[in-house]
């Protein structure tokens, strides 16, 4: 079966991988000219982990990775204000962690089709009409071509969505921030090995310190929907002066080391702007079209385990279709059938971390600052996070 999938990121190459493995023949369509690179530091863990497994690159994750070995709350002054070690995560796990930049996690992913897997990089999908017993596809550049099947893996804004359901507004639940994430050449200081994170009331800005000198910066602001979280223009990055404008105005003048890290904004060539909601449809698939990843039911950037759920999804599907040899109904409604509760579970658990992450108020900074100096205490730890980084679900062996 001739498979398009429209995503190069995370969950579109691990569906590639495993389709081209069961002897589908998937071609891959990407907007951006290249491989996308910057983002955000992820967190990868738990079934992720074992697909990674699977595909036999968890060695060169883990070179790519770091191991972070404390969170640190600071207040103004710099001062430790809560944290906790990271060595929860490493427990809780057992050494099956690491923290990478998700461009990293993308890349690794598309090496292991590179060659094998045709892959369109700057062009989209426009227009998807079924009949004759495939999907004739119609793109922005390229000549219409007929598939099998077509697979959304594009994201919390995914134009194959879109085709499929109408105005992805209508299943989006925005909850109620943003994000921006950038990289600084020779930031100072430094804290090796350590995610320092700095709040106010409805802002927090963060940094990491990465190889080559180089520093990630991560700020969450709470954000006036009416006030442009919808705003696509700046969504898509076509308008970054309106961005950095944004950035300035909130984080200029609130103190610690804002001020710097603003002014270092400036130099920078490209900034990850968007906003933080979740998608929630009541079915992934519509005939010959299906959803993966952020595209089917994105859990927010809170989740901290979306390109993980990604990998999960494309294995899924993936399986599901090899299980059903060609009923692509039937594998359509397993895959959803098996996944759906899973991920549902994992978007109500992200949507009540909201206002942890990123509290609205000095009250709620406290709390949260006192809570995760308590974390230091092992039971607390596994009472606040260890539960969460064990995942409920079983990975069926699809190749038996």
């Amino acid at each position: 079966m001739r498979v398009l999938i429209s995503g190069a990121g995370i969950a579109g190459p691990t569906l590639a991988y495993w389709l081209l493995r069961y002897g589908f023949t998937p071609t891959l369509v990407e907007e951006a000219p290249r491989l996308r690179t910057g983002g955000y530091i992820i967190d990868f863990w738990g079934l992720g982990f074992d697909i990674a497994e699977k595909m036999g690159i968890v060695p060169a994750l883990l070179r790519a990775g770091y191991f972070v070995e404390d969170v640190k709350l600071v207040d103004a002054a710099g001062r430790r204000a809560g944290g906790f070690s990271a060595a929860v995560f490493k427990q809780a796990t057992r050494g099956r962690y690491t923290s990478l930049p998700r461009s990293e996690l993308a890349a690794e992913l598309y090496r292991t089709i590179e060659g094998r897997v045709e892959t369109i990089f700057g062009d989209r999908i426009t227009e998807i009409v079924e009949g004759g017993g495939g999907a004739r596809v119609k793109f922005e550049r390229s000549a219409p071509r007929e598939f099998d099947l077509v697979v959304g893996a594009d994201g919390l804004h995914s134009s194959v969505r879109r085709i499929m359901f109408g105005q992805s507004a209508r299943c989006e639940t925005y909850l109620g921030y943003g994000v921006a994430a950038f990289e600084l050449l020779g930031y100072r200081p430094r804290d090796e090995l350590t995610y320092v994170s700095y709040s106010r009331p409805g802002k927090q800005a963060a940094r990491f310190a990465m190889r080559d000198d180089w520093t990630l910066i991560l700020l969450i602001f709470a954000r006036d929907e009416v006030a442009g979280a919808r705003d696509e223009g700046a969504r898509s990055g076509a308008d970054i002066t309106a961005q950095r404008r944004e950035l300035h105005r909130l984080f200029d003048h609130a103190g610690w080391e804002c001020a710097s890290i603003m002014a270092a904004m400036d130099a920078c060539d490209s900034i990850y702007f968007d906003r933080v909601s979740q998608i929630h449809l009541d079915s992934w698939s519509a005939g010959r079209c299906v959803l993966i990843g952020d595209a089917a039911a994105c859990p927010s950037l809170l989740a901290g385990q979306g390109s993980a759920l990604a990998m999960l999804g494309a294995y899924l599907l993936a399986g599901e279709l090899q299980r059903a040899k060609g009923d692509h109904l039937a594998a359509f409604a397993a895959y959803e059938r098996r996944l759906r509760p899973f991920i549902e579970a994992k978007q109500k658990a992200a949507a009540q971390f909201a206002s942890t992450f990123a509290p609205r108020t000095e009250l709620g900074i406290f709390c949260r600052n006192l809570v995760t100096r308590a974390m230091r205490i092992p039971f607390v730890a596994e009472l606040a996070i260890g539960r969460s980084l064990r995942d409920d679900l079983e990975l069926p062996d699809y190749s038996a």
